[in-house]
């Protein structure tokens, strides 16, 4: 008999089991699997070219966001950490994988940015109360970490931005677009467990987006635009970007949420 739930903490595990092990991408457990995948760095993957992300140059460009302290989760090697970093902001970059880690140093070295800090493991724990990573942060970045959340890790998300987004801080991600010409897995939540895996990543429709952060104030959410190979900026359009930025009162915070 195993009768050992008695917090949500405890459930939230429970339903992190209920997934094949081959299928963990989100917790200490699945840095194997991310190790493998940054082994062979001469691999045709996109996002493996050292160049940050249209929407970021453009929320940059724009006047958008401001150099401040930064939260970047699921790093990988390092090509938005180095840009903000170059930019003069101060950030902690977070992967489960090792080998990105390597990776993403060595870009840091070559770059001559000093202002990152890389973090080993999983995000969740790392923010946690009396954790390392305690904010708040002006920006939490993530280009390609939430799509390959299970539904029930929507809610660790969350709870994370609560603890870390400063008030009147921006949100800024990129994940897996539903729909024509998008990406990644559209079975419905209920179904992810019944087939015990997250297939490559959950792809995710605009109004399913709103829903999920709607505690946060929408600045923009447009797919992200395709960049040709030689362009000094990563962009594919099987993606979503979104900017959203936490009001600047914790009340006002409180008064969406119930509304």
């Amino acid at each position: 008999m195993d009768r050992n739930v008695r917090t949500t903490d405890d459930v939230l595990a429970l339903m992190d089991g209920l997934f094949a092990p081959e299928a963990d991408r989100w917790t200490a457990d699945g840095a194997s699997w991310w190790d493998a995948f940054y082994a062979d760095r001469s691999r045709e993957v996109p996002f493996f070219a050292d160049k940050p992300d249209e929407n970021l140059d453009a929320h940059l460009r724009q006047g958008r966001i401001a150099p401040g302290r930064v939260l970047e989760l699921g790093c990988g090697p390092g090509r938005n950490a180095v840009h903000l970093a170059s930019l003069g902001f101060e950030v902690d970059a977070v992967d489960l994988s090792p080998a990105a880690l390597v990776w993403a140093r060595e870009r840091a070295e070559e770059a001559g940015v000093g202002s990152i800090r890389f973090h080993h493991g999983d995000a969740f724990a790392l923010t946690a109360a009396g954790a390392a990573l305690t904010g708040p942060y002006d920006l939490i970045y993530d280009s390609g970490c939430f799509h390959h959340l299970p539904p029930h890790r929507r809610i660790s998300y969350l709870a994370l931005l609560e603890r870390c987004l400063a008030p009147g801080g921006h949100f800024a991600l990129t994940c897996f677009a539903a729909g024509e010409g998008g990406m990644g897995s559209e079975l419905p939540d209920a179904e992810l467990y019944l087939t015990g895996g997250l297939h490559g990543g959950l792809a995710y429709t605009d109004d399913e987006l709103r829903r999920v952060f709607s505690g946060l104030t929408e600045i923009e959410l447009r797919r992200m635009n395709d960049e040709a190979p030689e362009s000094p900026l990563f962009g594919e359009s099987f993606l979503w970007t979104a900017l959203f930025r936490r009001a600047a009162d914790r009340a006002a915070d409180r008064a969406a949420d119930q509304g």
